[in-house]
């Protein structure tokens, strides 16, 4: 595990689209699926990431707590599964059965949607607005594995909220912290430098 935070793309950056399928419901999962909703929240997740063990079964709740509101939310996994089986589209399946999960959770099989959105760790977090702008990338909340802080996605929940009101997001940002995604061999991307 490397500690890696978020690269914090720029605000204002348009959506890239993406196709990809959900490992639930066999579905191909587009931007168009979610042309509907006031704002897209799409993460970085994966299953064997001790900093996302933590945080799932809020990333659960937030799904069930806003299933009724003008929000869509993807969840994305890009991990090497030759090195990283844990996180195979199978394993991927059983976790978001097991939490309940109410969103798509899609594989990432050639990581360029995660190239294409900078994604960096795991996890991930950004949210777009109407216009597929980008509002917000960053943490969840401040807990973390190892500080004894409660998980509750306050940021997250924070700037969910502000873009359903059509609100500026007017707080500070602070980069998402968690494992690196796990980049296949000669495919990591460029823009860490």
């Amino acid at each position: 595990m490397v500690l890696t935070p978020s690269t914090m793309l720029s605000l204002g950056t348009q959506a890239p689209d993406f196709r990809l399928p959900d490992v639930v419901s066999g579905k191909i999962i587009s931007l168009a699926n979610f042309e509907d909703k006031t704002a897209l929240l799409l993460m970085f997740i994966c299953c064997h990431c001790p900093f996302v063990k933590h945080i799932q079964q809020e990333i659960a709740k937030l799904g069930q707590d806003y299933q009724d509101k003008s929000l869509g939310i993807i969840a994305i996994s890009a991990n090497d599964i030759s090195k990283y089986p844990d996180d195979s589209p199978e394993n991927i399946k059983l976790m978001a059965q097991k939490l309940g999960l109410n969103f798509p959770f899609c594989y990432d099989e050639t990581q360029e949607i995660a190239k294409s959105y900078t994604a960096a760790c795991t996890p991930d977090f950004f949210l777009f607005n109407k216009l597929r702008k980008l509002v917000y990338r960053g943490q969840f909340d401040d807990s973390r594995p190892s500080n004894q802080i409660p998980v509750t996605a306050t940021d997250l929940r924070q700037a969910i909220d502000y873009v359903l009101a059509d609100k500026l997001i007017d707080f500070a940002q602070k980069p998402s912290i968690g494992c690196n995604i796990k980049w296949k061999p000669g495919n990591e991307p460029d823009y860490f430098g």
